[in-house]
């Protein structure tokens, strides 16, 4: 039994096995070991090739957490192990970007499921090639296509995604995959909680941020007074770039002044990842009817605990005096959301109507994040509060032979 496709435009003919494996008959007879019904690119000597005509190595790099510690070097290692085999419904990714977010020493930490003990894989998020699929994937995508991802395992070379949760891209970019989750969660929290309305004054957290950088925008389209605080000069200016009406750099101007003196009359929304003193600050400044969003809270992350207290003794006063609520917002609990959220994203970026800010480390101490060594780096980068955008790491491969 026989089939055919294409690599790199030749066809080459795949012959099947009575040990359920593929046999490559155009470069001789080694077995290459996966299930019956995979499509994967072909084999030569101990290595796949790749749509382009570059070898898939036998092995790869991935980051596994071997202990539970928020602190992400302690947490996790680099370690070499078998490129993986895509099953019937599955897409073999071939990593070019992977993105850094403050819950990655969360995960390490164990905070997310306490039931999942070490080892397991690390990162959340991904954009790369499809170099091999499944029979079953092969009806939805196909070799060399571009296409973005999230879910655990990301800090590797390669990865096996479900077909169904792969996102179609229009190529490997890093600003699409400053989508996934960043923009996803400013996307489907300000639309689904934030009931927004033109005129309403909305507060940012961490606004220069990964996610900070899609609420000032979505808020900004819906005709809001956006208001979002930073830690420098050159992150105000670039607030001011994507539209932020009042950037606050917390650093030289006391942002509980600049809320009681100039928004008196208080914050319609608050859109909140800092946590701690910030939370309180912008609970006892929300106005009548005032919702506040918590999609995170990053100050405390790197705890024992993983939360700094807040002061929430009297919060059902709070609440109660001003009708207001506080609305918490988790990616995963919105997953039917997802794919229109994306589609929408996609169609204003690439219209131009949506900036998409990458930081990739240029001007990070020891220079641009480059290859999984570099996570650890990017991790620690996070958290000096040094990045604009959404911090991004280039997964770097080596080339192969050619065809």
């Amino acid at each position: 039994m026989s089939t055919s496709f294409l690599v790199s435009g030749r066809r080459v003919f795949l012959a099947l096995d009575g040990r359920h494996g593929i046999r490559n008959t155009l470069f001789g007879s080694r077995l290459v070991s996966v299930p019956r019904r995979s499509i994967i690119d072909m084999s030569y000597s101990s290595h796949f090739m790749d749509f382009k005509g570059s070898a898939i190595p036998s092995s790869m790099k991935k980051l596994v957490v071997t202990r539970l510690s928020p602190n992400f070097r302690d947490a996790v290692s680099l370690q070499t192990v078998p490129v993986p085999t895509p099953g019937d419904a599955e897409l073999l990714i071939r990593n070019r970007f992977v993105g850094i977010n403050a819950s990655d020493i969360n995960y390490s930490a164990g905070r997310y499921d306490p039931t999942v003990k070490p080892p397991f894989d690390a990162g959340f998020e991904g954009i790369g090639e499809v170099v091999g699929l499944g029979l079953s994937a092969s009806a939805h995508y196909a070799v060399g296509q571009a296409v973005a991802y999230f879910g655990e395992g990301a800090f590797s070379e390669y990865i096996v995604v479900p077909a169904q949760k792969a996102v179609p891209v229009p190529g490997v970019k890093p600003e699409f995959l400053t989508l996934l989750l960043s923009g996803a969660t400013a996307y489907i929290s300000l639309k689904q909680l934030g009931d927004l309305s033109a005129g309403e004054t909305v507060l940012v957290t961490a606004a220069a941020g990964g996610t900070g950088q899609f609420a000032v925008q979505f808020a900004k389209k819906s005709q809001c007074h956006v208001i979002g605080t930073c830690s420098s000069d050159e992150k105000a200016g670039f607030l001011k770039s994507i539209g932020c009406d009042r950037p606050v750099n917390y650093k030289a101007e006391d942002l509980h002044a600049v809320l009681r003196g100039d928004y008196a009359k208080g914050l319609d929304v608050v859109y909140e990842s800092v946590g701690g003193e910030m939370f309180d600050l912008a609970l006892n400044c929300l106005a009548t009817r005032g919702r506040l969003i918590v999609i995170g809270f990053i100050s405390g992350y790197q705890t024992p605990t993983g939360v700094k207290p807040v002061r929430a003794g009297t919060l059902p006063v709070k609440l109660l005096q001003k009708s207001a609520s506080v609305r918490g917002f988790f990616l995963p609990h919105y997953l039917t959301e997802y794919r229109e959220a994306m589609r929408h994203m996609l169609e204003m970026y690439e219209r131009g109507e949506l900036v998409c800010e990458v930081d990739l480390g240029e001007t990070a101490p020891e220079g641009k994040f480059t290859g999984l060594e570099s996570v650890f780096r990017a991790v620690e980068y996070m958290y000096s509060a040094k990045n604009i955008g959404k911090i991004v790491v280039e997964l770097a491969h080596p080339v192969s032979s050619k065809l």
